[in-house]
């Protein structure tokens, strides 16, 4: 459920915040919100890998906290951000 180095790249040439970015709290939600989304389609049709899902859950965890600090830094990047992904229903 790992993403290759090609959509690591594409992803990060899509959420970059300046030409050098490769580790900002956008582009890390990015890559989690691609693997939360590859796993949770994995766990759709393996209903009994309980630790796959455990680790589904400490992702959702960890993309929480990434943009509940993006939304303390500025909201109108956390807004932009979730309208990108597609998240937040």
């Amino acid at each position: 459920m790992s993403l290759d180095t090609t959509e690591k790249q594409q992803l990060i040439n899509t959420h970059q915040t300046h030409a050098t970015d490769t580790g900002s709290a956008e582009v890390q939600v990015a890559m989690l919100s691609e693997r939360i989304s590859k796993l949770s389609s994995h766990l759709q049709q393996n209903t009994h890998d309980y630790s796959s899902r455990q680790g589904l859950l400490k992702m959702i965890g960890r993309r929480k906290r990434l943009l509940s600090y993006v939304r303390g830094k500025s909201e109108q990047r956390y807004t932009s951000l979730i309208a990108k992904l597609g998240i937040r229903g």
